[in-house]
């Protein structure tokens, strides 16, 4: 297996024995083959909708199959070598709308190879060695690393993207367009290509990824209402628990109702934390707080934890023997051994925690206040641009992004706790659980931290940026505006592509840089956008204040 797709991977080049996320070399042949098997789907879907020939349920599942294997989302081999199976069977039904529109056409069809007309070998040793031939490590061979590299690039945002769209998709948000984009660019991906070509294909990736964080907005808002400030409790009440982990706030909700008369308290847990800013979610008084912290913590938590537990997106780890069978999976979410429920079909979860202890006291009440999504900021936008007109308020520090057990992390605590008392920090994602227990206090009635919500609302501090542009009357890189990015997967990829399609520039990352962004590429980047590791916390607090 070679496998580089996130920030721990081993050594900081790649994982080669087993992944450092958990999967084993089965699991990873099996993660390739899919995508491999999912673009030729697209280049026969792509074909047929440049005919006029179009089917949804192709482009779900190639939405649906990239999401798939973003990390932590599916270790379970069995189950992605059945969805190898659907997308070749897709695969054929796209051939076949393709030849048909060729014919309604009067055009000549393309005669495909490779992905297109793969066929899965029965033997699972002959479908391994398959694996291995269009593996990334053999691309690195035949094409080099730089290009591999930035197909990788290219690819880990369609991923991002990919999970970003399936959440709306699920609470009834799409765009035609946006769909047809996957298949065109994983079809893209499949021709020769040059650096500079791949380097703007990513940057429109990071392109549609705006609309598509807009159409996940406007989903979760629509539905749930737009988060408000909230005072969120972070510690434990007396009684029965599930406790709810990944994204998808639809789930969420469903258990919720399912819930709502049986006695049973529920608790959110990593990126659900800001669930608990919605009016149509903290409306149900069962939805008692926020337990535990980043995903990465969560072997010791959930062990510790009295109820049952609930995996709905991605950040599931190897689950300890001890909370096994009190743990469930949902949606794309899989792991060899552990119950997966139907969507919003949650009698198992509700039945095992109905079996568990439960808290058995109230424990000593601690809060915190999350909620500071665009829409909130945007009500006290007066109020803010008072403060940096009257100097009240010198810089602002978006500091966030995915967090993880890598060492190195620290940095992001450290400099949230060092920024000065007249600066204010925008958080948003799971690194925020390095430094959103602190008090930072308040500039003139504006809390200096304003947690903004999950990694897709990247979009909320868009809009708050280019708000601030306009008030100030200037573009978003003259603003006193700092971002301090961490990464970790591949939705944090493409949230960066979006920043630097929109020019911003001086993005501080870290703990480390991507494996698969090679010398030359970071040259580019470092030229073009002037990106940046983190270095040491004094050295980049005194540049982004000099």
């Amino acid at each position: 297996m070679f496998c580089y797709q996130c920030e721990q991977t081993a050594k900081g080049t790649g994982c080669t024995v087993r992944g450092v996320c958990g999967k084993d070399e089965n699991t990873a042949a099996m993660q390739d083959l899919l995508v491999y098997a999912t673009k030729g789907l697209a280049q026969y879907t792509h074909r047929a909708r440049q005919l006029g020939a179009e089917n949804e349920d192709f482009d779900l599942f190639i939405v649906e199959a990239l999401f798939t294997t973003v990390t932590n989302v599916n270790f379970d081999a069995d189950r992605i070598r059945g969805l190898i199976e659907r997308a070749l069977e897709l695969r054929d039904a796209a051939r076949a709308l393709y030849l048909e529109a060729c014919q309604q056409n009067g055009v000549r069809p393309e005669s495909l190879s490779g992905a297109a007309t793969w066929k899965a070998p029965a033997d699972e040793a002959a479908l391994l060695a398959d694996a291995v031939a269009i593996s990334i490590a053999e691309r690195m061979q035949s094409a080099g690393p730089d290009i591999t590299g930035l197909i990788e690039l290219a690819t880990y945002g369609l991923k991002g993207a990919a999970a970003y769209v399936d959440h709306a998709y699920i609470l009834g948000k799409k765009d035609p367009a946006v769909l047809a984009f996957f298949a065109e660019t994983l079809d893209a991906l499949c021709q020769p290509q040059s650096a500079e070509s791949l380097t703007g294909l990513c940057l429109h990736i990071g392109e549609v990824n705006l609309r598509v964080m807009e159409l996940l907005d406007d989903a979760n808002t629509g539905a749930y209402g737009h988060p408000e400030p909230t005072s969120a409790r972070i510690s434990a009440v007396k009684g029965k628990a599930i406790l709810v982990s990944g994204h998808d706030l639809k789930d969420l909700h469903a258990l919720l109702e399912q819930t709502k008369d049986k006695g049973i308290n529920i608790y959110t847990h990593g990126e659900m934390l800001p669930a608990l800013a919605y009016p149509e979610l903290k409306k149900y008084p069962h939805l008692v707080g926020n337990y535990g912290g980043a995903w990465q913590d969560q072997k010791k938590e959930f062990d510790a934890f009295p109820g049952a537990i609930l995996m709905t997106t991605n950040c599931i780890q190897e689950p300890r023997q001890t909370y096994k069978a009190r743990i469930f999976t949902t949606g794309l979410v899989g792991f060899p051994g552990v119950v997966h429920v139907p969507e919003q079909r949650f009698a198992p979860v509700i039945e095992a925690a109905l079996a568990a202890p439960g808290f058995t006291e109230d424990e000593p009440e601690k809060r915190i206040t999350i909620g500071f999504a665009h829409n909130a900021v945007m009500q006290v936008a007066d109020k803010v641009i008072d403060a940096v007109k009257a100097g009240a308020i010198k810089h602002f520090y978006l500091i966030g992004g995915c967090d993880g057990a890598k060492s190195g992390r620290n940095y992001y605590t450290d400099f949230a706790q060092k920024t000065p008392d007249d600066t204010v920090i925008l958080t948003l994602a799971c690194g925020k659980y390095r430094f959103n227990k602190l008090d930072f206090g308040d500039i003139g009635g504006i809390p200096r931290l304003l947690d903004m919500g999950q990694c897709n609302d990247a979009y909320s501090a868009v809009q708050v940026a280019v708000a601030l542009a306009k008030a100030f009357d200037t573009d978003v890189n003259s603003l006193p505006l700092s971002f301090i990015l961490s990464w970790y997967e591949q939705k944090a990829v493409v949230i960066l592509l979006s920043l630097l399609h929109l020019g911003i520039k001086n993005i501080r990352l870290g703990p480390t840089l991507p494996a698969f962004v090679t010398p030359p590429v970071l040259d580019v980047l470092v030229k073009t956008f002037q990106i940046a590791p983190t270095t040491t916390v004094e050295a980049d607090m005194a540049a982004t204040l000099g």
